[in-house]
């Protein structure tokens, strides 16, 4: 096949780069600098030059097999299209992540977190809504999606209701396990120093829950946005990032689904960086990262 379209040279140029990607990312990871600011540097340049491959070697072996863009689109056509309709992206965005999936995370983990305040008082409740917990977060978004649509309406309401119910119990059982994480040793000690079930939990069982606290959040970083474009599968305004694969999947525009799922995970990646990084911040004190 490649010889009858003409691709041995594309096909050539291909094994002919991730050759010399491969020695390149090989010796880059071979390095180990002393300063801290080259191994940060070194950190962002090994996974850069490997996405670069494999973006190089997809756009060379879909020009060299002669792929209709209908099945796969090179990047470059990918490319294309997020500069063409950067417009009609940043409104889908907009709708998607700034209204759904922002109200609904914040509600949702807000909630979740909450909730695990009131059942760690109370071992009734953590006796009896925890199985609930584990049972709806069990429960499929294409059921959960047009249950919500139908009561909160077609607009993005309904969309950050379907996020809500996908983060709120994993956020509440982190929490209660997170609660749980400080030793019986130093409740001992607290107790020893008279201090309150308020002070206890300031001083030492929050900070020792913060890491599974993060755990949770980092989860629904991507949890939320892909509830969100699910649920926009099941009825929404004519925009949204669910709405646009839906559509041009239709029409078998498949440069602009592959721009919105670009999209989806430049937005998913960002997020999950970002409270990483306030994890680092808030957890200094953590061995995992001190050891990083």
């Amino acid at each position: 096949m490649l010889l009858a379209t003409g691709g041995w040279p594309l096909f050539l140029a291909a094994l002919a780069f991730w050759a010399s990607a491969w020695a390149l990312t090989a010796a880059l990871a071979s390095l180990e600098p002393k300063a801290p600011a080259a191994r940060r540097m070194l950190s962002i340049a090994i996974p850069l030059v490997f996405g670069l491959t494999v973006l190089m070697l997809w756009e060379l072996v879909i020009r060299g097999l002669a792929v209709p863009t209908v099945l796969l689109p090179p990047p470059s056509a990918i490319a294309a299209t997020l500069a063409a309709s950067a417009g009609i992206l940043f409104d889908d965005f907009v709708q998607t992540f700034l209204k759904a999936v922002v109200a609904g995370y914040v509600l949702g983990c807000g909630a979740g977190f909450l909730t695990a305040l009131l059942i760690d008082r109370s071992p009734f409740l953590k006796r009896g809504l925890l199985p609930i917990g584990n049972l709806v977060s069990a429960l499929p978004i294409v059921g959960v999606a047009p249950i919500m649509v139908m009561w909160f309406g077609f607009d993005w309401p309904s969309k950050a209701a379907v996020v809500i119910v996908m983060v709120f119990f994993p956020m509440l059982v982190n929490t209660v396990a997170g609660l749980s994480a400080s030793s019986a040793m130093e409740r001992d000690l607290m107790r020893t120093y008279a201090a309150s079930h308020t002070q206890t939990l300031m001083k030492l069982r929050l900070p020792a829950a913060l890491p599974f606290v993060f755990n949770a959040l980092k989860i629904n970083a991507t949890l939320a946005l892909i509830g969100a474009i699910v649920a926009e599968f099941f009825g929404t305004p004519i925009v949204g990032m669910g709405f646009r694969i839906s559509a041009e999947i239709g029409r078998m525009n498949t440069p602009m689904v592959w721009a919105e799922i670009t999209v989806a995970a430049v937005v998913g990646s960002a997020s999950y960086g970002l409270i990483a990084l306030i994890e680092r911040r808030a957890t200094f004190w953590h061995p995992s990262i001190r050891r990083a």
